[in-house]
């Protein structure tokens, strides 16, 4: 992926990261977790940008379809990859010489 920022109006870019800096202070919501999981591979500054293209993106689709902002939660990536969270921590206890039997409750 590409780590540049296109160029466009200035002023925009300015007021949607500051909205981005707010939007990653509610630990309960999407934004937040799209921050987290960024931050964790690229770093602090560019999940915040994308975490600002995000927003543009949801701002774009409100004011087309005239609808309101849904926040998607918190728990928004634990819940549709709950498969590949499970297989990858299976692999994990197995690679540490754990022996793991997996029983649906």
């Amino acid at each position: 992926m590409s780590t540049r920022i296109r160029k466009g109006n200035k002023y925009l870019k300015a007021t949607l990261v500051e909205c981005a800096r707010a939007g990653i202070r509610n630990k309960q919501s999407y934004l937040y977790s799209r921050y987290q999981r960024i931050a964790a591979r690229r770093g602090g500054k560019r999940a915040l940008i994308a975490v600002a293209h995000t927003m543009l993106i949801a701002i774009y689709h409100i004011l087309k379809e005239k609808v309101p902002y849904h926040d998607l939660g918190a728990d928004y990536y634990s819940v549709i990859n709950q498969e590949k969270i499970i297989n990858r921590n299976i692999r994990t206890l197995e690679k540490l010489g754990v022996n793991v039997m997996i029983q649906p409750k």
